[in-house]
């Protein structure tokens, strides 16, 4: 019997699926398939599916981690693409966390809370 899993992955949910898609772009994920109602988006080994789905309360209550090699790239990444004021989303401060990770969050669009993090 072969129980191992190949990946996992999420259904992210939108409140406005055009800017949603437009938002996940400019942080650098890449879609790969979309149709009227849902959209794969990839970035390097990284994967999730984005889902027209507009329920403020489920978007307002998701988080979702990403573990990347370098934190402070893509924060001056996100910063320099002026990614809260073109989407009308929050960008927090990097912080050094007390589990051994450094790391900021990044709300999209819809309300969906982005942790980004790096080993530390």
């Amino acid at each position: 019997m072969n129980l191992n899993p190949v990946e996992i992955k999420a259904f992210v949910p939108a409140l406005d699926f055009t800017i949603s898609k437009a938002f996940y772009e400019a942080i650098g994920f890449e879609i790969k398939f979309t149709d009227n109602e849902l959209a794969y988006l990839l970035c390097g080994n990284c994967s999730f599916l984005l889902h027209k789905f507009p329920v403020k309360e489920f978007a307002e209550n998701l988080m979702m981690h990403l573990l990347v090699e370098s934190v402070e790239d893509w924060h001056a990444h996100l910063t320099e693409q002026n990614i809260a004021e073109r989407f009308g989303v929050r960008l927090g401060a990097l912080e050094t966390q007390p589990w051994g990770m450094r790391d900021f969050v990044l709300f999209d669009p819809s309300g969906v809370l982005w942790r980004i993090a790096q080993n530390v």
